[in-house]
């Protein structure tokens, strides 16, 4: 899910950062263009993690900024294909689930990704009255909704980095840079509330028998 990333970049040092120290203005200037931000095929930065070197100090005419190369390591954020990940469901509507993570939340669980498992058919009902989903498995009683701010345990299915619209939709959803895809197919995924209810009729028949 976090990895390192090693950059290299000629970093521009803006005027009001030359007095402070070298290794702070860096940082600062570091952490002003990366932090929280979306890099095409890395992923979100978390963190500056290190500075590993500061070479040069260019001066470019009429710019009033000093140039360094800069390598560093940042701590960044893209899950691997087919992690398992726990949210909490933000939103749904008759498309998909949308999960945040706190601090990331693009996620979507698309209509045709949740519960199915072999042997077992089970479909979605969107309730417009209180606009959840609700799983209704063959052979098993009773419902299985997905509320609003539940945790819910998925599985990666894919990361996407979309190219940047010409235009957009002003009555859409907003621009995301990177936008993960997940599924609940399988055992132990979906509402963890699913499972806990699950593991406790199992005791009660264990404490019967």
């Amino acid at each position: 899910m976090f990895f390192l990333s090693r950059i290299e970049y000629k970093l521009p040092i803006p005027p009001r950062l030359l007095s402070r120290p070298l290794a702070d203005a860096v940082k600062e200037e570091l952490d002003r263009i990366f932090l929280d931000k979306i890099i095409p095929d890395l992923g979100l930065c978390v963190t500056v993690y290190d500075i590993r070197s500061i070479d040069g100090g260019f001066i470019p005419q009429g710019d009033g900024v000093v140039i360094y190369e800069v390598v560093f390591r940042l701590v960044m954020f893209r899950p691997f294909i087919k992690e398992v990940i726990v949210g909490k469901i933000e939103s749904s509507n008759a498309n998909s689930l949308k999960v945040t993570l706190g601090f990331f939340n693009d996620i979507y669980i698309p209509e045709h990704r949740l519960q199915n498992a072999d042997g077992i058919s089970v479909y979605g009902a969107y309730r417009n009255s209180d606009g959840i989903w609700v799983c209704n498995f063959e052979g098993v009683d009773g419902e299985y909704p997905i509320d609003l701010n539940e945790q819910i345990r998925f599985k990666v299915k894919s990361v996407k980095f979309p190219p940047i619209p010409v235009e957009q939709d002003q009555n859409g959803e907003p621009f995301a840079p990177m936008v993960i895809i997940g599924n609940i197919y399988g055992d132990g995924l979906g509402s963890l509330s699913w499972w806990g209810a699950q593991e406790e009729e199992e005791e009660e028949e264990l404490l019967e028998k």
